[in-house]
């Protein structure tokens, strides 16, 4: 069971909150120590839930995952209004950076790239499936990924989590939620199915496929305006027989890229009862390539999507 801390513990750990790491939607994230020496990083939620105890069950499930690929949680605050995370602190930041940036320092190998989409998807298999509830994550993008300093990716943020008993396959959710560009189509469209782990999955395709493209599948700026968006383009050069062009690549890393990029184009299938469980993403990805097959084209184009007004 994590530990639970006063706010003042907080702030002599934080030094008065002095090395800010980062901030959300939901708060502040600080680096801080403690008495160990054990660097942490906690995080101050801002809009704290009105009822305490609903936050203390919720570290008390969170508190209780201990999975190689998913951040701990050490301790947390629920001191009157104030309510504070305190996780491992994760030297190597976000995949974000290292997916998006032009830098050659935050260049990582093709594969560095594939074990730690391997790794993500172990971690989101456990929430799914490894623990006595079901965790629904809601929210897997990049900038949720973080890397330890071996590079072991951690899924983090379980700001818009929701605890399901495992029996409960129908998930009752009353507003979309996530990040535009990873949601899932059945968050806007409730005739495409019903809302389950397969939102998770969804989610998971777009970051395998950023993953594998060095890029944002919704790219304004384009080489070729066909390549607006990635995964509708990227599946036409698959189905034309050519490979995605990844500058100087061997026969191994392309073969990498295009599991990836297969089992991503499975895991965003439009509707929900298309997509594969979490376990069967893990079979594609450390499978042969040659017994991965080709979905179908599945796409909403950006154009179809919903917009974040409607």
């Amino acid at each position: 069971m994590p530990i639970r801390y006063s706010y003042w513990n907080i702030k002599m750990m934080t030094k008065g909150f002095k090395d800010k790491l980062g901030e959300g939607g939901f708060g502040c994230v600080y680096k801080g120590k403690l008495r160990s020496d054990h660097i942490v990083a906690i995080k101050i939620l801002n809009k704290p839930k009105a009822n305490g105890q609903d936050f203390i069950n919720e570290v008390a499930t969170i508190g209780r995952i201990h999975h190689v690929n998913v951040v701990q949680l050490i301790g947390f605050c629920a001191d009157r209004s104030k309510r504070a995370l305190v996780y491992d602190f994760m030297p190597n930041g976000s995949l974000e950076k290292y997916i998006f940036s032009q830098e050659a320092n935050m260049s990582l190998s093709c594969k560095q790239m594939y074990e730690i989409s391997l790794g993500v998807a172990h971690g989101i298999e456990y929430l799914h499936r490894g623990c006595d509830m079901q965790i629904l994550h809601f929210d897997i993008k990049p900038h949720n990924i973080l890397l330890d300093e071996n590079f072991t990716p951690k899924v983090s943020d379980f700001g818009l989590a929701k605890l399901y008993p495992t029996d409960n396959s129908i998930v009752y959710v009353t507003a979309a939620r996530g990040t535009m560009g990873y949601m899932a189509p059945e968050l806007f469209y409730k005739n495409i199915g019903r809302v389950s782990y397969k939102v998770d999955v969804y989610s998971f395709g777009m970051l395998l496929m950023e993953m594998a493209g060095r890029r944002r599948n919704l790219n304004a700026f384009p080489d070729h305006a066909s390549q607006i968006y990635f995964p509708s383009w990227v599946y036409d050069q698959f189905k034309e027989g050519k490979d995605v062009e990844m500058g100087e690549s061997t026969e191994e890393e392309r073969q990498m890229i295009r599991k990836m990029i297969i089992t991503a184009l499975w895991c965003i299938q439009m509707k929900p009862d298309d997509r594969p469980a979490m376990n069967k993403v893990v079979e594609m990805l450390e499978g042969n390539i040659e017994l991965v097959q080709m979905p179908p084209k599945p796409f909403l184009t950006p154009q179809e999507m919903p917009t974040e007004d409607n």
